[in-house]
């Protein structure tokens, strides 16, 4: 009698099925499932490294704009007042003198004006916003502020007002004045479209709107009687100006 014998493997190929992947080796079987969700782990890790140094950026851009210290200068000017009389080449000595301190950055610049010494005006902060072509005048005896666009024809831009104040740095700058007739038009209730920079300044003080008198329907009109006016002598030019600020 001949006995025939089969191989199990053989047999179950014969038959059409394989052995699984697990009972040939289990650490195996399980590898490819292990690799995907660790890849997938990273994948999510890497977005939320993405995720936070964008906002380290942005929040570091901010912080940067806002809160760096601003570069500060002081300068002088003699100016000649021709309406008052003083000026000429006989009466050097005497020309009034305004001083002022200067913080400039890239989008704003903030003025200190003293009280004068020997002329009437208010002490005040002037802050130009020149992203937002604003000018607010910050009168300090009054603790009151006034907003008027921003006149570029008087106000350097902060790169020219730099060089400027660093020629002032080196010395005294004889110059000439120029007077501006401002006037109140309304209050302003909310600060808040007004920027930053200027709601900071103006934060918990009365605010308003100004006008050039010059740009008054009618033209040139008279100042009128019962017109409160005060006055802040400065420069962020070449020239000293009066501004003459009146309430009605």
């Amino acid at each position: 009698m001949v006995k025939i014998a089969f191989n199990s493997a053989l047999a179950q190929k014969a038959l059409g099925k394989e052995v699984p992947a697990s009972e040939k080796d289990p650490e195996a079987a399980s590898a490819p499932e292990g690799s995907e969700g660790s890849t997938g782990r990273c994948l999510l890790t890497l977005l939320g490294i993405a995720f936070i140094l964008s906002g380290l950026i942005v929040g570091g851009a901010c912080l940067y704009r806002y809160f760096t210290p601003k570069r500060l200068y002081h300068g002088a000017m003699q100016f000649s007042d021709v309406s008052a009389g003083i000026g000429g080449e006989n009466q050097p000595y005497y020309l009034p003198r305004v001083e002022e301190e200067v913080e400039i950055s890239d989008n704003m610049a903030v003025i200190s004006v003293p009280p004068p010494r020997f002329r009437p005006g208010d002490p005040a902060y002037i802050l130009h916003d020149f992203h937002r072509k604003l000018t607010a005048y910050l009168d300090l005896t009054l603790r009151t502020c006034f907003v008027i666009p921003l006149n570029t024809s008087v106000v350097l831009p902060p790169q020219d007002l730099m060089d400027l104040f660093m020629q002032l740095m080196s010395g005294s700058y004889r110059s000439y004045l120029v007077q501006e007739d401002l006037v109140v038009t309304e209050r302003i209730d909310d600060i808040k479209p007004l920027g930053f920079y200027i709601r900071r300044l103006c934060d918990g003080k009365e605010t308003y709107r100004m006008q050039r008198r010059v740009d008054l329907p009618g033209g040139k009109i008279q100042k009128r009687a019962t017109e409160q006016c005060f006055t802040i002598h400065h420069f962020e030019n070449k020239f000293v100006t009066e501004t003459r600020i009146c309430k009605a």
